[in-house]
């Protein structure tokens, strides 16, 4: 649905072209979660406002269901920007104006709607979002949350076909994210939206999308299915980042591995394998002694994962790489 042929954009600064994004092509596929990662300044907002073309590229083409939109003059970008919604980290809402106006105020803009089609709308969005009795509120007698899903219900007045958030979650505590995360998936599988969120919490990428793009310095450095990144992240910022949300510091692991005796093994177990009583089996069957270094079980959307890293002593090493290798676990050697 989105495709990025070669796109680059560059800032002028001082006379000098400051390169934001590097020459980048990719495809998003109609109807997925797409995450893009990075620390700040790593060019993930100049990517995402590129494809409603809130920034123009310098150079490269961005196709929307196959369109050259780059190429649109102002009549045909001004229809293109009602099909693409957008929310934001602090909510941007009209503070003068009630809830219902805030999400009414992109169908007045548009014109092509009556008064009874932006009270039906209204109405319908704030349903679907959770607030029903706080239509005649104003912006600053809502939580965060709240605000949040009245931006995102303005983001959809005009019935769009993608929605980018703009970093949607970070101004919310860890449970309000969760509602507003378990919403935005609610939207995707109701409504078919095509979805690119941009943040810099591998744990938010993890609960929605489907795939992920990794930027450093104004690159993808890595790209694919959320469950490869997540589990086998091949990339040093990827790693950083996965690292950073399992909570784990690489200078104290490395000191706990090095107290650790024979070889050390971290394996990933995904789906119905992550609930199997394996370990005991494969301890049996090759007579290895292992020990729990460390482990999680946790959820990248739907799908069940299990990570363990473990040390194993004595037994037929052979065997015992065999028979998880055989059970379908990805088997990693650290040392």
């Amino acid at each position: 649905m989105i495709e990025f042929d070669q796109v680059q954009k560059s800032y002028e600064v001082g006379g000098r072209a400051i390169p934001a994004l590097h020459a980048t092509s990719m495809t998003i596929s109609a109807g997925e979660v797409f995450g893009i990662v990075g620390h700040s300044g790593a060019g993930k907002s100049t990517l995402v406002r590129l494809i409603n073309l809130l920034e123009r590229p310098s150079d490269g083409r961005i196709l929307i269901d196959g369109d050259n939109v780059t190429a649109y003059g102002a009549d045909q970008l001004r229809a293109f920007r009602r099909k693409v919604g957008m929310i934001f980290q602090h909510f941007n809402l009209l503070s003068s104006k009630t809830v219902a106006d805030n999400i009414a105020f992109p169908m007045r803009l548009a014109g092509t709607y009556s008064r009874g089609q932006i009270r039906e709308r209204v109405r319908e969005l704030l349903a679907r979002v959770g607030l029903n009795d706080h239509a005649h509120k104003y912006p600053s007698q809502l939580s965060g949350g709240q605000k949040q899903r009245v931006g995102i219900a303005r983001a959809l007045a005009c019935g769009p076909s993608i929605l980018l958030c703009d970093e949607a979650t970070s101004a919310l505590d860890p449970q309000t994210t969760q509602s507003v995360l378990r919403l935005l998936a609610d939207l995707n599988q109701e409504l078919g939206l095509t979805i690119v969120l941009i943040t810099h919490e591998m744990d938010v990428v993890r609960r929605v999308c489907d795939r992920v793009a990794v930027m450093d310095a104004g690159r993808v450095v890595e790209m694919g299915p959320v469950s490869d990144v997540f589990l086998h992240p091949q990339h040093p910022t990827t790693r950083d980042f996965v690292f950073e949300s399992e909570s784990i510091d690489r200078q104290e692991l490395q000191q706990d591995l090095a107290h650790a005796e024979g070889r050390i093994l971290r394996l990933t177990f995904r789906g119905e394998a992550t609930y199997k009583p394996l370990l005991g089996r494969v301890a049996r069957e090759s007579g290895v002694d292992f020990s729990i270094l460390s482990g999680r079980i946790d959820h990248i959307k739907e799908t069940p994962y299990g990570q363990l890293t473990l040390s194993l002593v004595g037994g037929d090493l052979a065997v015992a790489m065999a028979a998880l290798q055989a059970a379908d676990v990805h088997v990693e050697v650290m040392r």
